[in-house]
């Protein structure tokens, strides 16, 4: 049934005051131009010893490596290596990694509950172990595994994940539906009334389905031949003043393929509920809609597979805005702090700016996934072996850049400090990566076959709807 929804959060209070948000971190992280010494007191060892500063790579095992099932991969034909090894590299770095030269002030409210550089608890970084059918939630300070969840009924094929101003994220399943995990344990429901909150502490401990009780919901979708959800992204609105966090509600889309349309659907975050449904005409390529995010508005772009093409749903008409996409092959996309849409493939990256409505490219990598915009002004691109790095204001290439260890990166995300995470579905294991030295600081070991390569941290969010604009 589509759009059905199985909820334990009804009646749940859609703004949380007091909460230590997504926002708030990087914003405090901003404002660190202004009171330094303030912010150094936000941390605590623990934080600062998994910064790496003169231990090299931290690593974390978090579960058995199991590649010998690839159901639900994408075969994009990209040649992506394969292999496996022991990343070295000197991880010496101090505080958050962001240029603060040129990030503007920023004012924080009083929205109390801690936070700052030291509460790991809103620093999440959400990866779907397709084969598995689950996802893992990661402490990007720690690069320890912190949960495990089966990603939907049946036989689950999870892929793309959000996170909202809340750090809660919701979840994807390629063969049909969509679920939203709490971040927090105090949001988490008691539903058999027990007084205990029964749910995941780690990789080896994935509940059955439907007895997390830190799954809030899920919401079944059509899917036919894998051709189910694949974009999302939360919409987000913050008030540092208030500590309000407004509007949640998340996006999603899936392919009708018989019929060449794009299927999305708004829902309300707390319930699940749909609140708007639309379709639109697609390019009839194989996976249809691939990709999406937000820009501060909260309008929804999303990207086809391959050749596109590139739409935009207004948040408040719901009208579709459709251009053609540049190259024969595209794959991951972002929007950046400035409201543009960067998407990459086959040795080149793309930028589309909205204003203009014309595209520029660079040229780079071999076949490049993932995108991610980083708040000191860079673009980065997941490649086979590695990642690229671009620059944000002139659209030129800074770094092509081989990793140690690193095999197939699908995905790439920045973390509330400003690190890199890269997912690397070929050596099942995700990377933090030091934006200014280029070095790999830490490791996340036991995953299976890992493929997300969206928002998975939320800081693509807070940087278009939480953050300073730039």
């Amino acid at each position: 049934m589509i759009g059905h929804v199985n909820t334990v959060a009804d009646g749940r209070a859609q703004a949380r005051g007091g909460a230590v948000t997504i926002a708030a971190m990087f914003m405090r992280r901003f404002a660190s131009i202004v009171l330094p010494t303030t912010l150094l007191a936000c941390g605590d060892s623990a934080a600062s010893d998994s910064r790496g500063a003169d231990t090299g790579i931290t690593s974390a095992e978090t579960g058995t490596n199991d590649n010998s099932s690839q159901e639900g991969q994408e075969n994009s034909g990209d040649g992506d290596p394969t292999g496996d090894g022991d990343p070295t590299g000197d991880g010496d770095s101090t505080g958050p990694k962001f240029d603060l030269a040129e990030i503007p002030d920023a004012a924080l409210g009083d929205c109390g509950g801690g936070g700052g550089m030291g509460d790991a608890e809103w620093s999440n970084i959400w990866i779907s172990n397709s084969p598995q059918g689950t996802v893992s939630k990661i402490d990007t300070m720690t690069a320890v595994e912190l949960a495990r969840y089966s990603a939907g009924p049946g036989n689950p094929d999870p892929s793309r994940t959000s996170v909202n101003l809340l750090g809660d994220a919701a979840v994807v399943d390629r063969n049909g539906g969509i679920m939203k995990v709490a971040a927090r344990l105090d949001d988490c429901v008691d539903s058999n009334n027990n007084g205990v909150i029964e749910t995941s502490n780690g990789p080896g401990n994935v509940l059955p389905w439907g007895t997390d009780e830190c799954v809030l919901w899920h919401v079944s979708l059509p899917s036919s031949s894998n051709r189910g959800p694949r974009p999302v992204a939360w919409e987000g609105k913050y008030d540092a003043q208030s500590c309000v966090y407004e509007s949640p509600r998340v996006w999603v889309g899936h392919y009708h393929q018989n019929q060449n349309i794009g299927v999305f659907y708004r829902l309300d975050g707390e319930t699940g509920q749909i609140l708007d449904m639309l379709e639109h005409p697609w390019s009839g390529q194989t996976y249809g809609p691939y990709g999406g995010a937000v820009n501060a508005d909260g309008d929804f772009f999303v990207l086809g597979w391959n050749s596109g093409p590139l739409i935009r749903i207004d948040a408040e008409t719901l009208a579709v805005s459709s251009w053609p996409t540049p190259a024969a092959f595209v794959y991951g996309m972002t929007v950046d702090q400035n409201g543009d849409v960067w998407t990459a493939g086959s040795g080149q990256y793309h930028k589309f700016d909205v204003d203009t409505e014309t595209w520029s490219s660079g040229n780079a990598g071999s076949s490049m996934r993932g995108v991610a915009a980083h708040p000191d002004g860079y673009i980065w691109i997941a490649d086979p072996g590695g990642v690229v790095k671009v620059d944000m204001n002139t659209n030129q290439l800074v770094a092509d850049l081989a990793l140690p260890g690193v095999s197939s990166p699908v995905g790439v995300s920045v973390d509330p400090e400003g690190y890199v995470w890269l997912v690397d579905q070929g050596a099942s294991k995700a990377v933090k990566i030091d934006p200014d030295t280029h070095q790999i600081v830490a490791e996340t070991l036991g995953l299976v076959s890992p493929y997300t390569y969206s928002d998975m941290t939320g800081g693509g969010l807070s940087l278009v709807a939480g953050g300073p604009q730039g």
